[in-house]
């Protein structure tokens, strides 16, 4: 076999929707919070409000910040899929193909027993990037595991 070059695969569009998202709440919390207590409104708000209204800005920002973390990397003892918590390795003699569904949000790896892995990391919502990726890693997975993807 011959020796193939690694291959990364990230997605584009869901990383900057990500991280507008997470400067979006951040901005908004940091920004209630300061404002909380400027007017009388009847209810009392203390700075421990103030700044629990900027670290739940901070923690939805994190959550936020979990879109980022999709990747697909082809290692020598398997795919690397990770998605928004874990990564989970498919070895070679598990993968059966690459496909992507047609009303699919993403691609997929399709083990036995017709089970699948998602891999959020090639989405459909970035176009010509996502037909790209899918057939580079098409083209060494059909390397490794000797058939071709579908």
């Amino acid at each position: 076999m011959s020796e193939v070059s690694p291959l990364v695969i990230r997605p584009r569009k869901m990383r900057w929707y990500a991280w507008g998202a997470a400067v979006a709440l951040l901005a908004i919390h940091t920004t209630v919070g300061v404002l909380l207590r400027i007017a009388e409104t009847g209810v009392y708000f203390r700075i421990s409000d103030q700044v629990a209204m900027i670290l739940l800005g901070l923690i939805f920002a994190g959550l936020a910040l979990l879109f980022t973390r999709p990747r697909v990397r082809v290692l020598g003892e398997g795919l690397g899929v990770r998605n928004l918590f874990a990564e989970k390795l498919v070895p070679w003699d598990q993968v059966v193909s690459i496909s992507f569904p047609e009303s699919s949000p993403w691609a997929r790896v399709d083990i036995p027993d017709d089970e699948f892995v998602p891999i959020m990391a090639i989405s459909a919502m970035d176009g010509q990037h996502a037909v790209d990726s899918i057939r580079a890693l098409r083209a060494q997975v059909d390397e490794r595991i000797g058939s071709p993807s579908q």
